[in-house]
């Protein structure tokens, strides 16, 4: 399990994330646009260790969204197309500042517009468990910026 777990809406981003092509994966690294397009994430391994530059991956320890979407596109953790495609085109880095990093409430204010447009959010939020639990249950190590290829 990794030192710190992320909250669950961090896995609703990576599936933003990956439906919006904004991972872009190379083969010790990745890189992954801000859902606003100003920043760009860099997340490097080597076997079980992860490291990205994200706010949260960086400042809180836990793996981002970014490390999230790249786990989920190397098969490390489960990925259904089908919630990630109902995830496209939010604009996370809005509501996250709106709700001054309340994630919980702007994954509220999410599902709410999503249901507004007909959109059923339980399997999403299933989805998103079944990837926190696996999370949970992996041998990961998260560090702060760029892994060197000896680490």
């Amino acid at each position: 399990m990794p030192e710190k777990m992320p909250p669950i809406e961090k896995v609703y981003e990576a599936y933003s994330a990956i439906a919006d092509n904004r991972v872009m994966m190379h083969d010790a690294y990745a890189l992954v646009k801000s859902s606003d397009g100003r920043k760009t994430y860099e997340v490097s391994w080597n076997g079980d260790v992860f490291a990205s530059s994200d706010n949260a991956t960086y400042w809180q320890g836990y793996p981002g969204y970014p490390v999230i979407a790249v786990l989920m596109l190397k098969g490390k953790l489960p990925f259904r197309k089908e919630s990630a495609e109902k995830m496209k085109n939010i604009p996370w880095k809005k509501w996250n500042d709106q709700y001054r990093r309340d994630y919980a409430a702007a994954a509220q204010h999410v599902f709410q517009e999503l249901e507004e447009k007909g959109i059923d959010t339980e399997k999403i939020r299933v989805d998103a468990e079944a990837v926190m639990e696996t999370l949970s249950a992996m041998n990961l190590t998260v560090k702060r910026g760029r892994l060197k290829h000896s680490e």
